[in-house]
């Protein structure tokens, strides 16, 4: 359950909300500028902010609308039914929900115990979390990139089921209190934060509920790629999801713009450099563990990759670390 000062401080009925309990309806100028169907960041964000957090309004139903900016809802407790694209979505307690610019949503009328926050987010906010993802291709990564281009055209969403995940709850949770207690000089820490909260996600791939066939698709894809990018084969993987090998291979260079091979060679080389900057591992025990039991053509690869061997790139990341942090 989400910590007690913070439900103390979003339970409260606000004005707008008092207003609506006495018979009023919306009041669109809090929320629009020109287009009465699109939110806008300038009526919710102070200006030279990147990210701010508002508690859901509740009792009452929003019209279908889109947002001019990326937002991220997370329901400290009760529920809330949201339309999104078309497809009906409940949002239960500690489940996050990502929305893109142009992703259509309306909202039902939520009640008193139902508490939800809107983060409401300017797509520059995400180039710290962005690094932070580094190149493995993930859904986290592509939704991100997809919004930070103003006129992109996509509308996706991404829906999380993690309600039971405690360092997703931690670091949600870290994110409301300092931007509802205005925390002063924390833009960075934010970014950091909510970096670190995309990497939590990824290892949870499982809960991701998405209702397009190729997200779906993609998702069945990564998923075994995490977990059997030492041993796994395109073969395995085409006869667990029962399609045709020649099929599936053409579909995945399709849907990915890389092959099989690419896609597992991008996620053992991600996981080397983790190692790298993380343990004191050995480069050869790194190898191993990654699926390279050739040492020599590990060093190959990985200089290919990043223009470095191994132990020049865990040298570079350790002075960029006591740089950052003073040690």
């Amino acid at each position: 359950m989400i910590n007690q000062k913070i439900l103390d401080k979003l339970m409260p009925i606000t004005e707008e909300e008092k207003a609506i309990l006495s018979g009023e309806q919306i009041d669109k100028s809090l929320y629009v500028s020109k287009n009465a169907d699109v939110i806008s960041s300038k009526k919710l964000m102070e200006e030279g902010k990147l990210i701010t957090v508002r508690p859901h309004t509740r009792f009452v139903h929003f019209p279908k609308h889109s947002h001019d900016y990326i937002e991220v809802i997370y329901m400290c407790s009760g529920t809330t039914t949201h339309i999104i694209n078309g497809k009906k979505i409940v949002l239960n307690e500690g489940e996050l929900l990502f929305l893109g610019q142009n992703a259509s949503q309306e909202i039902l009328p939520a009640k008193q115990n139902d508490i939800a926050v809107n983060f409401i987010i300017l797509p520059e906010f995400f180039d710290s979390s962005l690094a932070m993802l580094g190149n493995e291709d993930t859904l986290l990564r592509r939704f991100i990139i997809e919004h930070l281009k103003s006129d992109g055209k996509k509308s996706s969403f991404l829906h999380f089921e993690v309600s039971d995940i405690l360092p997703v709850q931690n670091l949600v949770e870290n994110l409301i209190w300092t931007l509802i207690t205005k925390t002063a000089n924390k833009r960075k820490i934010n970014q950091y934060t909510m970096g670190l909260l995309f990497i939590c996600l990824l290892n949870h791939t499982d809960r991701l509920v998405n209702y397009s066939d190729e997200n779906n698709f993609i998702i069945k894809v990564l998923a075994y790629v995490e977990e059997n990018y030492k041993n796994g084969s395109l073969t395995e993987l085409a006869n667990l999801l029962h399609y045709d090998l020649y099929w599936f291979s053409k579909e995945i260079k399709r849907k990915f713009g890389k092959t099989y091979t690419e896609i597992v060679q991008q996620k053992r080389l991600s996981q080397a450099c983790f190692l790298l900057r993380t343990t004191d591992l050995n480069v050869l025990d790194i190898s191993i563990q990654t699926g390279y039991s050739n040492a020599s053509y590990f060093h190959r690869i990985f200089k290919n990759n990043f223009g470095m061997s191994p132990r020049q790139y865990r040298k570079l990341n350790s002075e960029n670390t006591k740089n950052t942090f003073g040690k």
